[in-house]
């Protein structure tokens, strides 16, 4: 009878490559080796972040993401990084593909944003949609913004487009303000605006990428083990990037 040993060698199912038959996850891609341990039903966190990962060797997933990420600078809740990170960590070879996927589309979605400010904000009632339904958004509000804008047009763009802060608050509001009377040059403003976005979204995807690239193989395991206190960090950093909005608006 032959006994299996730590040193004896498997390929992954993922990447092919020889692994230890004794690991839960691989060490050159991080991919789950381990039968996942099955969630409770109400953990609809679990088994999204699983079923995204799953997605990282479908031809769809480069899809997903840029919708997820234009969608994001424009109007969706949700940041792009939660589909960016499981795609780098389940095929690490395609992370500057993944980063700057992310980064075009993340950018596009600015631009589409800037453009609901500027051509539909009062047309299809949008401005109302914000009044009524989106924390700190007001006349007075918007007038002190304005001011915000004409001074640090760059850091405040920059700013929500590399950290928590909704990037589609500040894109939406640009296109309000930049094509205002209040702005002397709007085609200098326009300039800033997409040079800030470049910047900060690309800042952004590819350091989260390279990250994920980097040392996904290591913290993989630590992702699977302390997920749902991630996952609640995570809900704690998206509510507290729109109390930022609201107090500076304040």
């Amino acid at each position: 009878m032959r006994y299996r040993t730590g040193m004896e060698k498997v390929n992954c199912p993922k990447c092919n490559l020889k692994i230890s038959v004794e690991a839960a996850f691989c060490e050159h891609c991080g991919a789950k080796i381990a039968k996942h341990k099955t969630a409770p039903w109400w953990h609809v966190h679990r088994h999204v972040y699983d079923w995204t990962l799953a997605w990282a060797y479908k031809p769809s997933a480069a899809i997903a993401l840029f919708v997820l990420s234009f969608a994001e600078s424009s109007f969706f809740p949700v940041p792009p990084d939660v589909l960016l990170m499981p795609l780098v960590l389940g095929n690490r070879k395609k992370w500057l593909r993944y980063a700057t996927i992310c980064s075009v589309a993340s950018v596009l979605g600015a631009l589409f944003g800037f453009l609901i400010g500027w051509q539909l904000w009062t047309q299809l009632g949008v401005d109302k949609l914000f009044f009524d339904y989106v924390p700190g958004f007001s006349q007075e509000t918007f007038d002190k913004v304005s001011a915000l804008y004409n001074e640090y047009n760059f850091w405040i763009v920059f700013t929500a487009g590399f950290t928590p802060i909704p990037f589609k608050v500040i894109t939406i509001t640009a296109g309000v303000f930049g094509t205002g009377a209040s702005v002397d040059n709007p085609g200098l403003f326009f300039a800033v605006f997409v040079i800030a976005a470049t910047v900060s979204r690309s800042a952004r995807f590819f350091l989260v990428s390279g990250l994920m690239w980097k040392y996904g193989p290591k913290i993989t395991p630590f992702i699977d083990k302390y997920f749902n206190w991630l996952a609640l960090l995570f809900t704690v950093l998206l509510i507290g990037g729109f109390v930022i909005i609201k107090i500076v608006m304040h």
